[in-house]
């Protein structure tokens, strides 16, 4: 039988452990290795993986219990010899996807002292050096999808290069941040909703790409997601007196004053997120744990508005009514996460809403797990 969590909060007041940590020992108790989360079959340097060592690192450092560190250091020194070689990484496919996971090698670095995990960052920096871009200087999003940018690939690429600016004092990698996440916003945002389009072709070729704006046809849910954490998170590591950081913050706030138009009832976001309730369109889980996170840290960091936290609790409390449900064994299950969405490729994905409804959803899929566990630490917080 499965049993909805029955009230809103993030740290018991009853002596229980908090939610988020119920949430991260059911994800260990599945996936008892890392590299399993995601339900991955094969050790491997994934960006979704990735996601789930930072919010474990995250975890680490707000309970200081070596349970959650060992399990991320075991993960990537298990994947990094000692010349910072990476497992499986392949840096002349140009996959953006490899630098997420990269992010959490820099907390592990400064811990352990240990240089490979300095190499390993190194090598990931030369990629983005050499990664092929469009005209305008925008990363494609993989060398198989050349002149391709995707919303997604915004949150693999920005913060890590603020890490490493931050590591080097070299400010040239927090202009070039920069420069990718607003060459990005001009080409994506929708002028006419405030929403952005997933993906942009710079030379309107792909099947997908509208031949006047060379963007894809909808507004995929977690891509949005996805851009609205790498806003969040640039923002957290560039520093304060940084001179553009001004219109990084314009486009946060304004994505945040535009969500609230696509909410339902319930609180939730769904799928193809601005036609909610039309066909096989659903409540999709990675979209509104990736939102509850990015508000209530823009909330805690001054970002938007300190009544914005009532957007974070309208949508955590919808996750909790609709979304998240314990086991017979007592582990809560995160329902209704998609599992993957693209454009492009064999099959041909066409971005339609068809497409979107129609990829395969799951059960606690890390790519909506993770941000779960790191928002509900930001309301805590």
């Amino acid at each position: 039988m499965l049993l909805l969590f029955p009230v809103l909060h993030t740290q018991a007041q009853d002596g229980r452990m908090s939610l988020y940590e119920q949430l991260a020992q059911s994800e260990m108790q599945r996936f008892p290795q890392l590299w399993q989360l995601d339900h991955g079959k094969r050790l491997y340097f994934a960006y979704s993986q990735g996601l789930g060592a930072l919010a474990f690192w995250k975890l680490y450092e707000k309970t200081n219990n070596p349970v959650y560190y060992h399990y991320v250091e075991q993960w990537a020194d298990t994947l990094i010899n000692p010349k910072g070689e990476i497992y499986l990484y392949e840096p002349e496919s140009f996959h953006l996807d490899f630098i997420n996971p990269g992010k959490v090698l820099f907390p592990l670095y400064a811990k352990t002292g240990d240089k490979k995990y300095l190499l390993a960052i190194e090598r990931l920096i030369r990629q983005l050096q050499e990664q092929p871009r469009t005209a305008d200087g925008l990363f494609w999003h993989k060398g198989i999808y050349p002149n391709q940018v995707w919303l997604d690939g915004l949150y693999m690429a920005s913060p890590f290069l603020v890490a490493y600016g931050n590591l080097t004092k070299d400010k040239s990698y927090y202009e070039e941040a920069v420069k990718q996440l607003l060459g990005a916003a001009k080409h994506l945002r929708d002028p006419k909703t405030g929403l952005y389009f997933h993906a942009w072709d710079a030379l309107k070729e792909q099947a997908w790409a509208n031949k006047q704006t060379g963007t894809s046809p909808n507004f995929w849910g977690r891509s949005i997601g996805w851009w609205f954490m790498a806003l969040v998170d640039v923002l957290e590591l560039l520093p304060a007196d940084y001179p553009r950081r001004g219109e990084l913050l314009k486009l946060t706030q304004d994505l945040a004053a535009v969500l609230p138009r696509y909410q339902d009832k319930d609180g939730l976001f769904w799928q193809v997120l601005d036609r909610p309730g039309e066909g096989k369109n659903y409540q999709e889980a990675s979209v509104n744990s990736m939102f509850l996170y990015a508000y209530a840290k823009a909330v805690r960091l001054g970002y938007v508005p300190k009544e914005d936290k009532a957007m974070a609790e309208k949508i955590l409390k919808g996750i909790q009514e609709k979304l998240l449900v314990r086991d017979a064994e007592g582990l809560w299950n995160l329902i209704q996460c998609n599992a993957v969405a693209g454009l492009g490729g064999k099959p041909y994905r066409d971005g339609s809403f068809d497409y979107y409804v129609n990829e395969r959803i799951r059960e606690n899929d890390i790519k909506a797990t993770a941000p779960l566990i790191m928002g509900l630490m930001e309301l805590n917080r």
